[in-house]
């Protein structure tokens, strides 16, 4: 009898041990990064300071940027407070300082007098870089038509995309459809980007999961010498071969170190916004790197 009620007493405190580990979905977590088999965490930012993202590790884009999106990139958009990042697509008016009403019409980052809309980018290039290991980043994404957040890196040599680009999460419209992406970019002969890109569409998370915008979920890269794997909640999207990324000058950009980018950019391939609510709002719980 009293073996049956130690072993009783052991699975109550293991059921209790394990429902005090359960994340809630539905916020951030408090714990301690987790210890790994095999790696050690070399970096993380949980974001639980109050205010900005620390500026030893974190750098701004302003302005007009990339892709013809949208929004002016500026600082005041990226805040820290409950144990989140939390990056504001905005819909406000900007004046260009950068204007030319003289300018070509491929220089469209001077040709716009407005942007009628605000949001943040910030990254760690020239503070912080990696290469190899196990990135894990827990974010909550907006799905609103014309929200575009993503988390990717960049390699520190060379231009793009001879540096290497890696898209651990893209959401967007693709093939008329919203859809979460993970892709790799390098050099090609042309001297655009060659792309290994995989794409779900939102649905296929959707119908599994009816709350799932409501929802923080984890990213994660697995980098090696010979492959990177790309996951959302430990599901793989992508695996790209590292023997096939290499650049025509023999440079293989994905065998250097990167920086880490977290944005929110609107239209482009976001969609138009025109009908949304605004602020979006994009989430990102922690940023986390194990070696």
């Amino acid at each position: 009898m009293k073996r049956y009620s130690l072993f009783l007493m052991a699975i109550c405190l293991f059921a209790q041990y394990s429902s005090a580990k359960k994340i809630n979905p539905y916020q951030p977590d408090p714990a301690k990064p987790a210890k790994i088999k095999g790696y050690t965490l070399v970096w993380n930012d949980e974001f639980n300071q109050e205010g900005k993202p620390d500026t030893l590790c974190w750098r701004y884009e302003t302005g007009f940027v990339r892709n013809k999106e949208l929004q002016w990139y500026q600082s005041d958009n990226a805040t820290c407070s409950g144990g989140v990042l939390k990056i504001e697509g905005r819909r406000e008016r900007v004046k260009n300082p950068n204007y030319d009403p003289e300018a070509e019409e491929g220089r469209w980052q001077r040709a716009r007098e407005y942007a009628e809309y605000t949001s943040s980018s910030i990254n760690t290039r020239g503070k912080k870089s990696w290469k190899f290991g196990r990135f894990e980043i827990r974010a909550r994404i907006q799905i609103d038509k014309g929200s575009w957040p993503a988390i990717w890196t960049l390699g520190n040599e060379k231009r793009w995309p001879f540096n290497g680009e890696i898209d651990l999460m893209e959401f967007y419209i693709k093939e008329g459809a919203p859809a979460i992406l993970a892709n790799a970019a390098w050099g090609s002969a042309s001297r655009g980007a060659k792309w290994d890109g995989s794409h779900k569409p939102l649905s296929y998370f959707v119908e599994k999961d009816p709350e799932w915008a409501k929802k923080f979920h984890t990213w994660r890269m697995d980098w090696t010498e010979n492959y990177i794997r790309l996951y959302l909640d430990d599901e793989l999207l992508n695996e790209i071969d590292l023997s096939q990324t290499i650049n025509p000058d023999g440079f293989n950009p994905f065998h250097q170190e990167h920086y880490v980018l977290l944005n929110l950019a609107i239209g482009s391939n976001g969609g138009d916004p025109s009908e949304t609510t605004f602020p979006l709002l994009y989430e990102v719980d922690y940023v986390r790197i194990y070696q």
